[in-house]
């Protein structure tokens, strides 16, 4: 029986419909920017891999990150211990993000979010104050745990769930021309001094279609959330560690938020950890002799001192000069394909945040993630062995930073040839 055979008998792949799935391909190895299935095919990952993948597949540096880790400790209960490369990633991420005091561990960016969520009703609890309302963007995505699917946009992919969902007051993402409307929406809602937090996907929503909106606009909504006593949560699982073009995209702002989660590039898509991190003005909330006061979360790995290892080797590849050349590249070769490829008919609108690039396509059908033209886009670049994951009529490039000139190219004629030759 062949993998993929044994795959169809043995495995449910995630938002995948199991009954129409063309095909899973099988992946042996990878290396670099290419996956390399059973049968000797070598697939530029112009995804990273769902966005985690910083600095290339099968990382030497990472890999002994992990090998001498693992020959040192695998894992420890991280309830009354503690071990010092959980010590050394959190210093090391507070020290980039330096408004921050603490670090909470947990295993990937949907509980992160979870975690934050958490935090910030209780932060309010624990202070006998009644807060039990939370705003997010229309059409966010932060996660598929119960909180996270709250906090997103009510859509096919949490329909079932609606009823199981607590209620959200949702506004307009900001986008160019929208600013205003949004700040208004959010004016109206803080006043009724009820909102607990406001939580945001910073400069860009991610599984919405690449929306992106500007840093000035972002800065106003949060003073709003500051003078009206409303805790900030940046959501910046997938826009940190340098995607934006920036260390984080809560760089581009001057004021900051309360909590950021983070999750994805943290291990450098080696291995799952997500960090929901907060001020000291949350933590002290929860300090006192009353155990009642307890933030009770928790998880099995929390803290994993692989994850942690790996997570600090990613962060000496992300200190080096190198990488910030790469990432600065990356941009600059988008910005050029940007401005060739705009004026195609084809194309409502071509975006582009850092090493982001996404291509909107008009078609008869609403721009959304189930429109039928992602199959057709997905396969066709698949043919060429090249993996964009279509956000429906959103086709987007989110490479790793070790991607060459020539290897993007090979992409940007790709996509020019099913502009030219694809109705």
């Amino acid at each position: 029986m062949s993998l993929q055979e044994k795959d169809t008998k043995y495995i449910w792949h995630p938002f995948t419909q199991m009954k129409t799935v063309q095909q899973i391909l099988p992946v042996v190895k990878a290396d670099g920017i290419y996956l390399i299935t059973e049968d000797g095919r070598k697939i530029i990952d112009g995804v990273s891999s769902w966005w985690t993948n910083l600095h290339g597949h099968s990382h030497p540096y990472l890999a002994k990150a992990v090998s001498e880790q693992f020959n040192t400790l695998e894992h420890v209960i991280f309830a009354g211990f503690t071990h010092p490369k959980a010590i050394e990633l959190a210093e090391r991420i507070l020290g980039k993000l330096p408004f921050l005091n603490k670090v909470f561990f947990s295993d990937n960016g949907s509980t992160a979010v979870e975690v934050a969520i958490k935090m910030a009703f209780q932060y309010w609890y624990n202070q006998n104050q009644k807060k039990t309302k939370i705003i997010a963007f229309k059409d966010a995505y932060h996660g598929d745990t119960f909180g996270a699917m709250s906090v997103g946009g009510r859509n096919a992919f949490n329909q079932p769930f609606f009823p199981f969902l607590f209620d959200v007051e949702f506004i307009d993402v900001p986008t160019k021309g929208n600013e205003q409307r949004t700040l208004e929406q959010l004016k109206a809602l803080v006043q009724k001094q009820d909102v607990a937090a406001f939580i945001f996907e910073p400069l860009v929503q991610g599984s919405a279609g690449m929306v992106m909106y500007s840093p000035e606009i972002l800065e106003k909504l949060l003073l709003v959330c500051k003078e009206n006593h409303v805790l900030t949560i940046a959501d910046e699982v997938m826009t940190g560690f340098g995607r934006t073009g920036k260390w984080f995209a809560t760089d581009y702002i001057n004021t900051k938020p309360d909590l950021v989660c983070l999750s994805k590039g943290l291990t450098g898509g080696a291995m799952p950890m997500g960090l929901t991190l907060c001020s000291n003005k949350i933590y002290n909330e929860f300090l006192s002799d009353n155990h009642s006061k307890t933030f009770f979360h928790g998880h099995s790995f929390t803290g994993n001192p692989l994850a942690c290892a790996v997570a600090c080797a990613s962060l000496d590849l992300m200190e080096k000069s190198e990488t910030w050349q790469q990432i600065e590249l990356i941009a600059k070769n988008h910005q050029v394909f940007k401005a060739k490829i705009e004026t195609f008919s084809k194309l409502k609108e071509v975006r582009q945040t850092g090493t982001i690039l996404a291509l909107e396509f008009n078609t008869e059908e609403n721009s959304s993630y189930f429109n039928n033209l992602r199959d057709k886009l997905y396969q066709f670049f698949l043919n060429k062995n090249i993996l964009l994951r279509p956000l429906g009529n959103v086709l987007y490039i989110l490479p790793p930073y070790c991607i060459t000139s020539t290897e993007l190219q090979q992409i940007y004629d790709a996509i020019e040839e099913f502009l030219i030759n694809h109705q």
